[in-house]
């Protein structure tokens, strides 16, 4: 069986060399980020999902305006605000 602190040390001075290549001054969000981003996401979606679920359930019914059952004449009612009058 091969030495396992030999291939460690190996591969952590390769790890080493690789960690020297990236720009110190350079910050990025890593993997930590990425799985904050992806869960952030997955959220809104199920909320979003959710309330469409909801909002489709809503079953609105406006009830009958209680002056048009009266049979008054439209002078009588206020005029609607894209009418034009005259």
């Amino acid at each position: 069986m091969p030495d396992m602190s030999a291939s460690a040390s190996l591969a952590m001075t390769h790890l080493a060399t690789l960690a020297k290549e990236v720009d110190e001054d350079k910050v990025t969000p890593g993997v930590l980020g990425f799985i904050v981003f992806a869960a952030m996401a997955l959220a809104v979606w199920a909320l979003m999902k959710s309330m469409s679920r909801h909002m489709n359930r809503v079953d609105f019914k406006e009830p009958p305006d209680p002056r048009a059952e009266s049979g008054s004449t439209s002078e009588s009612t206020p005029a609607e605000p894209g009418a034009k009058q005259g």
